[in-house]
């Protein structure tokens, strides 16, 4: 069985140094600017800082994943090409794409250039998986997290390209690539702009027993004393459908494959992504620590860290398998 490659989220370059010391094999980051889906104040690396983080990567043996993920906008297409041209330029090991456009443009300028496809994209079939491979040289598929175990590895039996997977952290609406919920409200998107309910537009505040988290005006939740609080993403908001208050489409919850990980190895998946790249470099420090152990430990046979070590990094302190197990159709 080959071994698993941990893929770990650089928000600054902080975070890479402390991502690749504690046993990161390979980090993902963005520009700082709207052609990565965390184009968030504060993070996200200047074309200096990518150059010099590489270099940092490199010099130990490990590899940089530039992610320019997000769907460029009609006449301002030149922005997301010259983040490719800039990433080649800097010595990225890949490049993460969700644009057929994109990764046609990456493909043709750029034919020696390693492209890994973005979750974005959302291929969850091996027709759509076969496209990409066909159309662009894509080598790596990042899966959605729409597929259970046993369907990831029918998937891994039927196509000849590399899969990864996410293994930690927060969890999005079943439709990767397709959201434009922040919009509604906020005004900007993470698939066009980079950005899912930003700060600016985030607030709380407490009424009698409660602690309501609103966006951009609108309360999205209210959670009761000593009921963990999670940041307000109308997907994860808590909404009255037939008079009853419920987690509508997503609940606020993190993703976590520890209890699991012989079975997501078993799958045939080359690599697991950590998610976070606005988390900072505490989170890292222990995130990566736990996963390093636990995929040393799983192949030497030996038992690993409790999953219920990192619950308290976990969104709202409760973790889930996802859809890995689902029990539905």
């Amino acid at each position: 069985m080959k071994r698993l490659e941990i893929i770990c989220p650089a928000g600054t370059p902080a975070a890479l140094k402390v991502a690749i010391d504690e046993g990161a094999d390979a980090v993902y980051l963005g520009f700082r600017d709207e052609t990565n889906a965390r184009n968030f104040p504060g993070l996200n690396f200047s074309r200096p800082e990518l150059s010099q983080g590489i270099a940092y990567a490199h010099a130990r043996r490990r590899h940089v994943y530039v992610a320019i993920n997000t769907y460029p906008e009609a006449g301002r297409e030149t922005l997301w090409r010259m983040a490719v041209d800039d990433a080649v330029k800097a010595g990225a090991d890949a490049i993460i794409l969700a644009d057929p456009g994109l990764l046609h443009y990456a493909h043709e300028v750029h034919p020696t250039v390693r492209l890994h496809l973005s979750v974005q994209a959302s291929a969850s079939t091996a027709k759509a998986i076969r496209f990409y491979v066909s159309r662009f040289g894509v080598k790596r598929v990042v899966l959605p997290r729409v597929l259970t175990l046993a369907e990831i590895a029918d998937l891994n039996r039927e196509v000849e390209v590399e899969t990864e997977v996410f293994a930690f952290g927060g969890m999005c609406p079943m439709a990767e690539g397709r959201c434009s919920l922040s919009s509604y409200i906020t005004g900007k998107s993470p698939n066009r702009n980079g950005v899912c309910s930003p700060a600016s537009h985030v607030e709380y505040v407490e009424d009698d027993a409660h602690l309501s988290a609103r966006l951009g005006g609108f309360t999205i939740n209210r959670f009761s004393t000593g009921e963990g609080a999670g940041y307000p993403t109308l997907c994860k908001g808590r909404f009255v459908a037939q008079d009853q208050a419920s987690y509508i489409f997503e609940d606020p919850v993190s993703l976590n494959v520890l209890a699991n990980l012989a079975e997501v190895a078993a799958t045939g998946v080359t690599a697991l992504k950590i998610e976070g790249r606005q988390r900072g470099k505490a989170y890292i420090r222990e995130i990566v620590q736990t996963f390093r152990q636990a995929v040393d430990a799983h192949f030497a046979n030996r038992p690993g860290p409790d999953p219920a070590s990192i619950q308290h990094l976990c969104e709202g302190q409760v973790s889930t398998s996802g859809a890995y197990e689902k029990g539905w159709r």
